[in-house]
């Protein structure tokens, strides 16, 4: 009895490790399928040193390239602004078959969109804002898409109809391209944000988004109905109950109304900012002086200059100029990530404008845009290293970043996502401030 157990207790785990080493092969054939096709995909385009993709190197170490915990898929590809020119061939990112994150934005791609690319069953978020890409849309998304953005690109033909399966779809941003016709009913109750703005669409805007504000319509003339003006012609009633949507469509709408609530990321960190620009104004005429010359370099690439109109006055940044982290930061991005976030104005007052950025890995932080400082970078500096030290009292929500040139000067803080000055006094949030108002004063 006991040698029969034994032996099937062998056969048991002989099975196992069979099952096991049959895997093996496999998972190094897909990663090995999926190295050649990144490496057909980059030989078909210009790239110039950026990438430096070694054939003779593990993909998942390559630059842009983000695999599964085992290493056995690649699960993102994100090179942004790497100078790619050229076309995305079919057959090539589209065997990335586990894709989930695609990012594009700022090349010089040319072309249409392969119907491959935007069908791959894993794709959650596609980013290619800012290229040179044609023709029209393919009729068929991946199931699980929740981000599309092929904002500032020259895609013809009408929004396809079949946007409407996406039911996890939160973000489409289709600005700045010349799509035509009539716009589909998108009825997506998971949609919070969409940007159809500088088309050429027509006709009556579908009920189903008519919450959403006029920025996501704007300079499309054919277009009439809620939110824009009315139709000439008569068009299905309306509900009375539709009104535009709180949420607002990245900085170029201007679209600047104040939150339903104002974040508390800036109203605690007014008091800093505050003494910033009282101190900086004070030294005004002194500061007219001091400006720094540095920031005359030259700008981005061609198609990048829209976006910079969200954070910034559309004058030149210097590369030399860059995004200054203060101690403790944990955050990695750059300053090229923060101005091409999607972002919605929180309120805006006499010393500049407030947004609220979501940036592409879904980072989301409060930015003011301060306007009328002049200052030198030395004092605005020392400014800056004054606020960093008022920042750390527990009652005031510290300052993260910076970033300075002539024209432009940013302030960066934490987001928070629920709640407002007057909630935090009277313990309306979720974890209620208790004690004594004389504590709440202090």
């Amino acid at each position: 009895m006991d040698c029969l157990n034994l032996r099937t207790s062998f056969r048991v785990l002989l099975s196992i490790q069979l099952l096991l080493s049959s895997f093996s092969p496999l998972i190094v054939a897909n990663l090995s399928s999926e190295k050649q096709a990144l490496l057909d995909f980059v030989s078909a385009v210009y790239h110039g040193n950026k990438l430096n993709w070694d054939k003779h190197t593990s993909v998942c170490s390559w630059h842009g390239v983000k695999c599964s915990e085992d290493q056995s898929q690649v699960f993102e590809l994100r090179v942004p602004a790497a100078g790619l020119i050229g076309v995305i061939s079919p057959n090539t990112l589209g065997k990335l078959y586990s894709l989930q994150v695609l990012s594009l934005r700022s090349n010089r791609l040319t072309g249409s969109l392969p119907a491959d690319v935007a069908s791959l069953p894993s794709l959650r978020s596609i980013y290619l804002q800012h290229n040179e890409l044609s023709g029209g849309l393919p009729s068929s998304f991946s199931p699980n898409l929740s981000v599309i953005d092929f904002s500032y690109n020259s895609f013809t033909g009408e929004v396809p109809a079949s946007l409407q399966n996406l039911t996890q779809l939160t973000v489409l941003n289709l600005q700045d391209n010349s799509f035509s016709g009539s716009i589909p009913d998108l009825k997506l109750h998971s949609l919070k944000l969409l940007n159809l703005s500088n088309n050429e669409l027509k006709g009556s805007i579908p009920r189903s988004l008519q919450k959403f504000p006029k920025g996501s319509f704007s300079r499309n003339p054919g277009l009439c109905g809620l939110p824009l003006a009315e139709c000439s012609h008569p068009s299905p009633a309306r509900s009375p109950e539709s009104s535009p949507s709180p949420q607002s469509p990245p900085l170029t709408h201007h679209d600047k109304k104040l939150g339903t609530g104002f974040i508390v990321a800036v109203a605690v960190g007014g008091f800093a900012l505050l003494t910033l620009i009282v101190v900086v104004c004070f030294s005004k005429r002194k500061g007219k002086d001091e400006i720094d010359v540095e920031s005359k370099g030259k700008g981005t690439a061609t198609r990048s200059e829209k976006p910079k109109q969200e954070f910034s006055s559309g004058g030149q940044i210097a590369e030399k100029n860059k995004l200054v982290f203060l101690e403790g930061c944990t955050y990695s991005f750059d300053l090229e990530d923060l101005l091409r976030a999607s972002a919605e104005v929180l309120g805006k007052g006499s010393y500049g404008t407030a947004y609220k950025a979501v940036l592409e890995d879904g980072t989301v932080v409060v930015v003011k845009r301060l306007k009328d400082v002049v200052a030198g970078k030395r004092e605005f500096e020392q400014q800056m290293e004054l606020i960093e030290r008022l920042g750390k009292h527990a009652n005031l929500l510290p300052l993260r970043a910076y970033y300075y040139s002539k024209d432009e000067k940013l302030i960066v803080y934490d987001y928070i996502d629920t709640g407002s000055v007057s909630a935090m006094l009277h313990g309306l949030l979720d974890q209620q401030v208790s004690g004594a108002l004389p504590r709440r004063h202090r």
